[in-house]
């Protein structure tokens, strides 16, 4: 699961999180078994008893509730502020997912994530203070343009909406080049991090007068609008 947050991502990997997620259709228990699956303690809501049922059934969650979320006093009396971080999976149904959001930082949670199916829905969710908007489909349609587009790109995580750190194979065009000579910055928009030896084991901040070799594998970071400036 890819999580474009720099925030959202130090916040996962620090040891022994709670979370809890809100709406159980297939995205909100995607989210589940990735964060159970983990080792995190995950609290599975839902106001439909057969989808509270279902996570229970598959393993997908430490524990699990059926209430309505768009209840405020059902909200706090489940103890929703034990929790770390609570996902708002509900993307289908506007008012529900607005009014959650709304109860979760009126109650003080420190974190919230929801999902959005529209920019209306975006821009609402803003509008309550939600912390992080995702939009699941939007972002493995990009995902999976950008591995054809870009088969060279291994990996990519994102800073923020406009700035990647990006693990590439060197392009046949870099091959035998000094990091100096491929001038990177001005060409490309990009910051050379590290480069893969040839014990496969990564150079932090390697010299100007590195070596590439193509095949090999560099990291870089950058402007998502320069990235496809980079040769295949």
């Amino acid at each position: 699961m890819k999580l474009s947050s720099w925030k959202f991502f130090k916040n996962l990997r620090q040891a022994n999180q709670q979370f809890a997620v809100i709406g159980l259709g297939r995205f909100g228990r995607s989210v589940c078994r990735t964060l159970h699956d983990l080792g995190h303690e995950v609290l599975a809501i839902d106001r439909e008893e057969k989808n509270v049922n279902q996570v229970l059934t598959n393993e997908l969650c430490s524990h699990a509730l059926q209430l309505d979320s768009t209840e405020i006093n059902a909200l706090k009396q489940a103890g929703i502020l034990d929790f770390d971080t609570i996902i708002v999976a509900i993307g289908n149904y506007l008012a529900e997912s607005i009014i959650t959001t709304l109860n979760l930082k009126e109650l003080g949670v420190k974190f919230v994530v929801a999902k959005a199916s529209s920019e209306t829905h975006m821009k609402l969710l803003r509008k309550v203070g939600v912390d992080h908007v995702v939009f699941p489909e939007r972002e493995m349609g990009y995902e999976l343009a950008r591995l054809l587009s870009k088969p060279k790109i291994l990996d990519k995580f994102d800073i923020d909406p406009d700035h990647s750190i990006v693990e590439i194979i060197v392009p046949d065009n870099f091959d035998g080049k000094t990091i100096s000579e491929l001038e990177l910055r001005s060409k490309y928009g990009l910051n050379l991090l590290a480069v893969m030896d040839e014990d496969e084991r990564f150079k932090i901040n390697p010299q100007p007068n590195t070596i590439l070799v193509k095949g090999s594998v560099i990291i870089v970071l950058g402007s998502n609008q320069y990235l496809h400036r980079l040769p295949n």
